[in-house]
């Protein structure tokens, strides 16, 4: 028999971040670390989630800037362009039109029972129709790629699924299998402490460690982790120290050992240890890496050209998906919207 010559198509993974404040620690350990190591497993669609940081961000000035660092900080720290598609969620109008196709297929009870929701008011967010909608345009986001896996936190897995009720609802009510089933995929990277004991949140600056912070407010901050009283020849529990459980996302396998018998046995100083702390954040996230981003802010135009070459990449995938869209619900497509779809290859 012929060899079956075919490739096989690439896994489309599809993930964003939202530009409602610096990107930290717990931003690069919890998402931006796998996001780049997965460029090199699949076909990745990453974008800058400008649209919902509206829902607690309304400061024009402060979206803008946190949207360039957003992208910059990505690709300063590995993101390459030429395996991965990167570009701002605003440059894909095609997203918020898909959400108002899937919202008229979603049931209120749905959007009722979502956590975030009930959690974002219960800690005084503003009851905003954006908030409560915020799973439908979300769907979109995901759905409008054709994604096959969504990386997440925890906290998400629900939105996963209510966005997969939304593809069925849409496939089930006009009678063609347009949506596919994605899957959401949880890190394996463990929950980032903050500084303050809880975890590390952009909501909360007193909490994070930028991850291209200035040197002297990192080191500011780190030596400012409050400790226990115990003296530098006391045995301490290393599992129960944020300066620890900070070093060891970064450290060896033995400079992890060494810290933590060293705390156990008495004898490692809590000065000390935040003083490795700091110098391993220099040695991960400085160097090169922090040239690259240096590189960026003096030349913001090599970002700008990125996040708009990709955005058109994305509009066509984004062009084809609306296609059928508008032939499962019966609307003719413009002759502007097809123009979009013609000017390029879809990437898969």
């Amino acid at each position: 028999m012929p060899e079956n010559t075919q490739t096989k198509p690439k896994v489309r993974y599809l993930s964003g971040v939202q530009p409602s404040g610096r990107l930290h620690l717990g931003n690069y350990f919890g998402a931006i670390q796998n996001h780049i190591q997965l460029q090199e497993k699949g076909e990745c669609y990453y974008f800058v989630a400008n649209y919902h940081s509206l829902t607690t961000l309304q400061d024009a000035a402060e979206l803008r800037k946190y949207t360039f660092m957003a992208a910059a900080d990505y690709l300063a720290l590995g993101l390459d362009p030429q395996k991965a598609l990167l570009f701002r969620q605003s440059d894909i109008p095609e997203v918020t039109e898909l959400a108002w196709f899937l919202s008229t297929v979603t049931g209120m009870g749905l959007l009722e029972r979502a956590h975030s929701y009930k959690d974002k008011i219960a800690k005084g967010v503003a009851s905003s129709v954006g908030l409560f909608f915020y799973p439908v345009l979300m769907a979109a986001d995901i759905l409008l790629y054709q994604s096959d896996k969504v990386p997440v936190g925890q906290d998400q897995i629900q939105h996963i699924e209510m966005c997969r009720d939304m593809a069925g609802y849409f496939n089930h009510t006009f009678k063609k299998e347009v949506f596919k089933q994605p899957e959401g995929v949880l890190s394996e990277a463990p929950k980032v402490i903050g500084l303050t004991g809880g975890k590390m949140s952009k909501s909360d600056e007193a909490s994070v460690i930028p991850i291209f912070g200035d040197p002297s407010e990192i080191k500011k901050k780190v030596m400012g982790i409050v400790t226990d009283s115990k003296g530098v020849a006391e045995p301490k529990d290393p599992e129960t120290n944020t300066i620890y459980l900070l070093y060891k996302l970064m450290a060896s396998p033995g400079e992890t050992v060494e810290m933590a018998e060293a705390f156990r046995k008495g004898g490692m100083g809590y000065g000390d240890a935040k003083k490795r702390l700091v110098l391993k954040l220099e040695e991960v996230f400085g160097g090169e890496v922090l040239e690259r981003r240096k590189k960026m802010d003096e030349k913001p135009a090599l970002v700008e050209d990125v996040l708009e070459t990709c955005a058109r990449k994305a509009r066509v995938t984004a062009a084809k998906t609306l296609e059928q869209v508008y032939e499962a619900v019966g609307i003719p497509s413009s002759k502007v919207k097809k123009a979009i779809l013609e000017s390029g290859q879809d990437r898969g």
